[in-house]
């Protein structure tokens, strides 16, 4: 394994065990969307893109009886919803699948999830909405997350966060059309706060490549994890912060 490809392990989010969750989200903020997302006992819910699938575990957990399907790409990532599933007696009702989101064809679900995971489609967020439409059955819930311009970014926070300024619907409103456009009814809108903005980018690559790097003080690639992390801090204190917003979208079908 080159540096470059162990140090990308080393960092990435599913190995980080100051995240939660990969989204910016608090404990408070997730409990209010398990309540809206109001999945029924015995109901049956998929995580598209889920990461590790700790929403999903707790959808699932919250709602006697239901069972859960949880669907990522990432190795690490399906590896670590399994081990924290079985940790907490649920490996018998949430089962993770390691493969694309927008290969996954079951339908009639109760609810569906899909948190960040938009690049998962090939038409982004359009895209993403119309297949998750068309994933749950009448009467369901999709819980959509994703990301939008508080305003219109400026050069640094395009470069900050690597984006392109179209790679996103636009505004917050915008974001709320597309969903109705696609056929949902948006039921609850709710807005990453910053607070949530800054203990996410804090305990993300930013924080958890420095926290690494002081815990291995004689490891080669200690330098390069610090490298890293200023790099990801800088982009994000002196670029994105507040032009990048992430919204969760409760939506009714």
């Amino acid at each position: 394994m080159s540096d470059h490809d162990e140090l990308h392990a080393i960092l990435a989010a599913p190995n980080n065990p100051l995240l939660t969750w990969n989204a910016p989200l608090s404990e408070e903020h997730a409990r209010s969307l398990v309540d809206a997302c109001a999945v029924p006992d015995g109901g049956q819910v998929v995580d598209l893109g889920c990461g590790w699938g700790e929403l999903l575990l707790r959808i699932v957990e919250g709602a006697p009886g239901s069972t859960g399907h949880g669907v990522d790409s990432d190795p690490a990532a399906v590896a670590r919803g399994r081990r924290l599933a079985g940790e907490r007696g649920l490996d018998g009702r949430v089962t993770f699948h390691q493969g694309s989101a927008d290969a996954w064809t079951r339908s009639g679900y109760d609810l569906a999830v899909s948190i960040g995971a938009v690049h998962a489609w090939p038409g982004t967020t359009r895209e993403a909405l119309r297949s998750l439409r068309a994933t749950v059955k009448p009467g369901g819930r999709v819980l959509f997350g994703d990301a939008y311009w508080t305003e219109k970014p400026t050069a640094a926070a395009l470069a900050g966060l690597g984006a392109e300024e179209d790679e996103f619907v636009g505004s917050l409103a915008d974001l709320v059309q597309a969903a109705a456009d696609a056929g949902f009814a948006p039921l609850r809108t709710t807005v990453a706060d910053q607070r949530e903005m800054d203990v996410f980018e804090s305990n993300g690559r930013a924080g958890w490549g420095e926290r690494w790097a002081l815990d291995h003080p004689g490891h080669p690639l200690r330098d390069q994890a610090r490298a890293t992390a200023a790099r990801h801090r800088a982009g994000y204190l002196g670029g994105y912060r507040g032009y990048f917003g992430f919204a969760y979208l409760v939506l009714g079908v």
